[in-house]
């Protein structure tokens, strides 16, 4: 067998990979991609799969249902009873291959404290080293809209920059970016990203059918990933044999495959940092920063936040809360955990000879990456 190109990456599946028109499960695409997954695995690939369907798989299960719910409550409804149908497919095809599956639900604010981040990088560790394939979703039937996911893309990254994965796989119903719509014959495949390269003028805006991303979400989340140090890819799910292709042990060379590999950036990422760097949505506050502390924050690695560059504190936090660091013009420049509460931070305000509000141990900006 070929030597894998990666050996630990994070694979996502997207609604529209697994899903008929009709909104039924495709069983013949599903068992395909499982069937590569255990050639991956066998060829000591160690593999997290991020799984949407669940609210498709539920929705075709109760199309007969003659009672009328608001979006939330469908949602919930579906998922729950899609869910269950979904795994318990995963399961007993992976069991066709001698292989166990487990399941993991998890919902937005599990990765807003760094406890229970940790939490749930053991949880899936340990599945992983006892040879249990983790298979993640958004848990819908709790989940609150304000506080879900962009889409399972979003929680794909979170995913792959949690387990310190080699490579993410983002399968679509499309064969990556397109320099403009997929549909038109004048658009061409980008097959590959430089790091800090920006080709967001090329991303469509419009949502799938069935799940709740796009393009513009996938190109968001591949940028992030890769400056962290992981290669990103993005490609059909639907094309025969795709995911070990792309891994160099498919039926044709990876380089032959249509996709958009996003390449990972050299600059090594702490796990503290990784964590940081998807945590701006949790910010309980904001630290209002000056032109000087501001200018020091992106010009240079390493610099901690210290209370001369503040000018003003919005926000009741505690002490290793996540809080937003913005400059004088009200644009977040970077975001961090707090080392003392907010009014401590307020009474510090302007002060040379005081402990930084912010470390920079425990400061992100787009320069760390």
């Amino acid at each position: 067998m070929q030597t894998p190109l990666y050996r630990r990456i994070a694979l996502k599946i997207g609604s529209n990979v697994l899903t008929r028109p009709d909104g039924t499960l495709d069983i013949t695409t599903m068992s395909a991609l499982v069937d590569q997954v255990a050639l991956l695995r066998k060829a000591g690939v160690e593999i997290a799969m991020i799984s949407s369907g669940a609210v498709a798989a539920g929705r075709s299960e109760l199309r007969n249902m003659h009672i009328q719910l608001d979006s939330v409550s469908a949602r919930q409804l579906y998922s729950s009873v899609g869910q269950a149908k979904l795994i318990n497919r995963y399961y007993e095809l992976f069991r066709e291959h001698g292989l166990t599956c487990g399941q993991v639900l998890t919902l937005k604010e599990s990765f807003a404290t760094r406890r229970h981040y940790l939490n749930q990088k053991n949880c899936m560790e340990v599945m992983l080293s006892a040879g249990i394939i983790p298979v993640v979703n958004e848990n819908d039937t709790v989940s609150v809209t304000d506080l879900m996911f962009t889409d399972n893309d979003e929680l794909s990254g979170l995913v792959a920059s949690m387990l310190g994965m080699q490579a993410l796989v983002i399968l679509s119903n499309v064969d990556g970016v397109f320099t403009g719509n997929p549909s038109d014959p004048e658009s061409r495949l980008i097959r590959t990203v430089q790091p800090g390269a920006d080709i967001s003028g090329c991303i469509s805006r419009s949502r799938s059918s069935m799940g709740r991303g796009g393009m513009d979400t996938k190109y968001r989340t591949a940028t992030k990933i890769a400056a962290e140090g992981i290669a990103v890819m993005i490609a059909s799910g639907k094309r025969p044999g795709i995911v070990t292709s792309l891994l160099g042990i498919g039926p044709e060379p990876s380089e032959s495959v249509p996709h958009t590999l996003f390449m990972p950036g050299n600059t090594a990422t702490s796990q503290m940092k990784k964590w940081l760097a998807h945590s701006e949505d949790f910010a309980k506050g904001i630290l209002h920063v000056n032109d000087g502390a501001a200018q020091a924050m992106l010009d240079r690695v390493g610099t901690s936040l210290l209370p001369v560059g503040v000018t003003y504190v919005e926000g009741n936090f505690e002490k290793d809360d996540i809080v937003q660091v913005k400059d004088p013009a009200g644009t977040t420049i970077a975001w961090g955990r707090a080392g003392c509460d907010a009014a401590t931070a307020r009474e510090a305000i302007g002060c040379r000879d005081r402990r930084p509000l912010i470390h920079a141990d425990y400061l992100y900006t787009e320069l760390n990456t």
